[in-house]
């Protein structure tokens, strides 16, 4: 046997060992064989070094986490006390296949504790891509090479889908780690896809034409689909809230979603989203915004009348989603704090919404260059220039978004105020000249 490190193994000693880029093992000091195997995942595992045949052959006792050290010698001191006869092939413990233990195991300790929402999904990937793939083979025989032939293959259309499928098989994989099934996890070389995150969204001018293309379609008939789109850059909520949004989620001072993707929130009302829910009609429905064809379900989440108003608006590049970026970048670039922001958005953690934090740069600095000049003025060291900004690097109150995306009077929903002048406003403000000691 070549030379190992050895230590002395105890439980606080397990706890504080941490994983590499590669796997390796910590042997015990005090019993020669035995050892803590460690993987990139954090994973850790008893392994036992035994003689057998003449060869020496590693096996797991079982993880580090139901198992301390104590009960780990226990077991080893009882592995050797009772070597097995010559020619007597030790009882192998049945591998079950991945269908069974997805169906078994897996399902009782994890499927059935996600969100009624999450399982659609799951379910989709389990039935259409796992389980035809490697629901007939054992877990131990789930390949490394054919892991990734499979990713690859779905990869090529499908890349964000390919992301979710493998993160879910490597869960499932992991499971069966710490159950005993297996000793390494065939998917943890596998590298997800990288995905060029998309924060696209509208300046003033383009919330302003969206309005028009809205508008004009809501006159021609297709009303509930052009609040649904209205909605989503007045709140900033995901597409599934407002389709699936209650008459008995809605409050005097906001929506109280009893169920989104980071689970129960509250959003805000402004004053110009609350009229267009107030706008809706009422019938027996539960939702606001019900099926066309069932009114006791939801709409469904099919948007057609997005790409025609994106197309008639010129902003083809936008994603529906993009919306929500739209909301959040504006209350970015008008000093709204991004904890502030991440609460309104409903994000689970305030890394998702640093994404938007770039945005407030070039505002902070040009109000430095603004104060500096207004300093320099009255120090006698500079005359004092006017600044033009254009549409796209001026700050951005939010009030200014309902201000370019309100009905025009003939809306259904009031207002009082002409688009057309409403959005020449908006032009001239933008050319006109800025004083810098303003």
């Amino acid at each position: 046997m070549p030379a190992r490190e050895r230590r002395k193994i105890t439980d606080a000693a397990i706890a504080r060992l941490r994983p590499r880029e590669r796997e390796y093992t910590v042997w015990d000091r005090n019993i020669s064989g035995l050892g803590v195997r460690v993987r990139p995942t954090g994973g850790k595992t008893w392994v036992l070094l035994e003689e057998v045949g003449g060869r020496s052959k590693r096996v797991s006792l079982g993880p580090v986490s139901t198992m301390a050290v104590a009960e780990a010698r226990r077991r080893c001191h009882e592995r050797r006390a009772r070597p097995e006869p010559a020619g007597l092939a030790r009882p192998v413990r049945a591998v079950p296949l991945f269908r069974d233990f997805v169906e078994g195991e897996w399902k009782e300790a994890h499927f059935d504790r996600y969100k009624p929402s999450s399982k659609k999904g799951i379910r989709w990937v389990l039935a259409v891509r796992l389980l035809p793939a490697f629901g007939s083979r054992p877990l131990d025989r789930i390949a490394p090479t054919e892991v990734g032939k499979w990713f690859d293959a779905w990869s090529r259309t499908a890349p964000g889908g390919a992301n979710k499928g493998l993160e879910l098989l490597r869960q499932i994989m992991n499971f069966a780690i710490a159950r005993g099934h297996l000793e390494k996890n065939p998917t943890q070389d596998i590298r997800l896809n990288r995905r060029t995150r998309l924060t696209r969204f509208l300046s003033r001018e383009e919330i302003a034409r969206l309005h028009r293309a809205l508008d004009a379609q809501t006159h021609a008939g297709n009303r509930q689909q052009a609040d649904i789109v209205r909605l989503l850059l007045l709140t900033g909520c995901r597409k599934s809230e407002i389709l699936r949004l209650r008459w008995s989620e809605i409050r005097e001072d906001g929506l109280v979603l009893a169920d989104s993707k980071t689970g129960p929130r509250r959003v805000p009302l402004n004053s110009q989203a609350r009229r267009i829910i107030d706008g809706q009609p009422r019938t027996e429905s539960p939702f606001v915004f019900p099926s066309p064809l069932d009114r006791s379900r939801p709409r469904s989440h099919e948007l057609p009348l997005w790409c025609r108003v994106r197309e008639e608006a010129g902003i083809e590049d936008v994603r529906l989603h993009d919306l929500r970026h739209t909301y959040a970048s504006h209350a970015v670039m008008n000093g709204v704090p991004v904890p502030v922001v991440s609460r309104m958005l409903g994000h689970s953690n305030v890394r998702m919404t640093l994404r938007y934090a770039h945005l407030g740069d070039r505002d902070m600095e040009r109000t430095a260059e603004s104060i500096g000049r207004s300093v320099a003025a009255i120090m006698g060291l500079e005359q004092p220039k006017a600044v033009y900004r254009s549409s796209n690097e001026r700050p951005t109150d939010p009030s200014q978004i309902c201000r370019a995306f309100s009905l025009a009077r003939h809306s259904p929903y009031g207002g009082g105020s002409r688009e057309d002048a409403d959005h020449e406003a908006v032009v001239r403000e933008h050319k006109a000249p800025i004083n810098a000691t303003d």
